[in-house]
């Protein structure tokens, strides 16, 4: 079993070191990504809230869930961007089972 500490993310410098060239590439990804646009902070880590919740990912829920809460999200919109997981993860289940019966 993964132990998900926040420590953990201390070694991604340890990545940076090993692989500078994707980790700048990454870095630039998260950027492009998070940078300024037509969405402001909060929509976007609401959804970035939302994905890592589908995905899964304890580290993503924990920075985005503070950094939505820093542009103001409020409890109603992260439960909503959690409920948005919920019916995408469902929907996504009930797309793929209509493969049983193709």
């Amino acid at each position: 079993m993964i132990d998900y500490t926040r420590d953990n993310l201390k070694q991604l410098k340890t990545i940076g070191t090993a692989a500078p060239a994707g980790m700048q590439g990454f870095q630039a990804l998260n950027s492009g990504a998070f940078g300024d646009g037509a969405n402001d902070a909060k929509p976007k880590d609401l959804i970035a809230v939302a994905v890592a919740i589908a995905k899964e990912c304890p580290y993503c829920m924990d920075i985005h869930g503070a950094k939505a809460r820093e542009a103001g999200a409020t409890d109603v919109e992260l439960a909503e961007a959690a409920l948005v997981a919920a019916a995408i993860g469902a929907g996504a289940a009930m797309t793929h089972a209509t493969h049983v019966f193709a």
